[in-house]
């Protein structure tokens, strides 16, 4: 071991890939959009369903640090981290720092406001939503604009959330992408090292959220 502290397994490999997959498919969302491929923008907004489904049932049944419950704190402790934001300090958090994990729930849930307008949505040409026809043209319509202008939000939150990785790399002299990309972070060597839940658990949770896509896909073609 070199420099001071352990190597603690902080991130499981379903968060960690929750994370990239998510930044895979937001890329791929904007540029299916973006090129008119609506097919694969569909099935780009299917997984991303199912990949929230699994997330949120993860944030209360996953490892330690993937649940909401472990941080998910006070918006006063969170204002109370930005403002030694610019201090540099060693990085003792072992998941979301206070404002990190604020930031977490924004991103989710505007990914999630996506994924359901998305389903009522329609582009008044060829593509509808799977629940188009199920909330009504008037609604469909609205939910489209909805959808689009979400997304912009979504851009928003997105580079706010790089530029914040980035400064604390810069101010701080933290480094959160390395523990999200190996799952493990340097701590103080008295550091309680959290649970992490079973794979098979996790495959077993995205099985039924796959299953839940497709009978929600189902059922607003009509086939249920």
């Amino acid at each position: 071991m070199r420099g001071k502290g352990l190597w603690v397994r902080v991130w499981d490999a379903p968060v960690r890939l929750f994370h990239w997959g998510v930044v895979a498919l937001v890329f791929t969302s904007w540029l299916t959009q973006h090129e008119g491929w609506m097919r694969a923008h569909e099935i780009a907004g299917y997984t991303m369903f199912a990949a929230l489904l699994f997330r949120l049932a993860w944030g209360v049944a996953g490892s330690d640090t993937a649940r909401f419950r472990s941080f998910l704190a006070s918006p006063m402790a969170a204002f109370a981290h930005l403002r030694r934001f610019a201090r540099r300090e060693p990085d003792r958090e072992i998941g979301h720092n206070a404002a990190g994990g604020w930031m977490v729930l924004v991103l989710l849930a505007l990914l999630a406001l996506q994924v359901g307008t998305g389903l009522c949505a329609n582009d008044q040409i060829e593509t509808y939503g799977p629940l188009s026809e199920r909330v009504g043209q008037d609604w469909s319509d609205w939910l489209s604009q909805i959808h689009a202008a979400n997304f912009v939000a979504i851009e928003v939150a997105v580079l706010l959330h790089v530029a914040a990785v980035f400064a604390y790399m810069l101010l701080k002299g933290q480094n959160l992408i390395r523990p999200m990309v190996t799952g493990r972070k340097r701590l103080p060597a008295d550091t309680r090292a959290p649970r992490m839940r079973s794979p098979m658990l996790a495959l077993a949770i995205l099985a039924v959220s796959g299953g839940i896509v497709a009978a929600v896909i189902l059922w607003g073609s009509g086939g249920v």
